[in-house]
């Protein structure tokens, strides 16, 4: 290219991506690059796809644009704990993270989760982000789950608390590999709930049968101390009698009367 010459689409797009990036911003939106760039929706998009053949753009939604920076190149995106917040917002719909991310950032996973684990108030189909899949739960329940801001290297994001994280385990057992790794992550996790806390949340916004397979896990994880109020508080309820595991049948399942269930799986926690 000759000194004179204006500067291609892609050569404008590359310059706007770095500048974002020296801002500490690794994210941005169609109109937002239209609009400083000066080209058209065809241009702009055959840039992005030239960027992206390089590993340094890439396309988790439609009009939504994540920048890879080169030490992120060979996973092919940062990890979506620097762009969910974007994302989210991008997409309009109020979230936290969940289930075993969410275990992860309080310090309980015993393996890396397979999968980023968001819950928000919409069904919504998974994004795969260079190597990682982003999985969204629906919880109609979602303005009143307890939540904190945790920080990352670009901004906030929102997260379960440890007593909300521990009921959505239950709650979505399946997508956390079922009862016996949510025991084994109520191991570590057990350390950070707080008893009356817990029994708050289950009390807002879940269904008995949360707190009952909640409770006996917490036993199996020793943790007593934290499952001693959620007995307490189903003791008043007089819960009737369920399976451990809902999916499963309940031929020669043992009784555990103080959970009110049918224990029909041998749950092994590791410790």
């Amino acid at each position: 290219m000759s000194k004179n010459s204006p500067p291609s689409s892609s050569s404008t797009l590359q310059a706007f991506t770095d500048q974002l990036q020296k801002s500490g911003r690794y994210t941005f939106e169609r109109q937002e690059a239209l609009s400083a760039l000066g080209t058209t929706a065809l241009g702009l998009e055959a840039a992005a796809r030239r960027l992206a053949e390089k590993d340094r753009l890439t396309v988790p939604r439609r009009g939504f644009y994540v920048i890879v920076p080169i030490e992120y190149q060979t996973a092919g995106a940062p990890p979506p704990t620097w762009y969910i917040q974007d994302l989210m917002v991008h997409l309009g719909h109020p979230y936290y993270v969940g289930l075993l991310s969410a275990a992860a950032l309080h310090g309980a996973a015993h393996h890396q989760p397979q999968e980023f684990q968001v819950v928000s108030d919409a069904t919504l189909r998974p994004a795969t982000v260079g190597r990682s899949r982003i999985r969204f739960f629906r919880n109609k329940h979602l303005a009143v789950v307890s939540t904190i801001q945790v920080k990352t290297p670009t901004g906030m994001i929102r997260v379960s608390t440890p007593e909300a994280t521990a009921i959505d385990l239950i709650r979505y057992a399946e997508s956390a590999g079922h009862l016996g790794n949510v025991g084994t992550v109520l191991v570590d996790l057990a350390e950070k709930l707080d008893g009356t806390k817990l029994v708050e949340s289950l009390a807002s916004y879940a269904e008995p049968g949360v707190a009952q397979r909640l409770g006996y896990l917490l036993e199996l994880a020793d943790a007593p101390d934290v499952a001693a109020p959620i007995a307490a508080w189903l003791s008043k309820r007089k819960p009737r009698m369920i399976r451990l595991r809902p999916d499963l049948a309940a031929d020669g399942a043992v009784r555990n009367d103080r959970w009110r269930l049918l224990i029909n799986e041998d749950i092994e926690v590791e410790t």
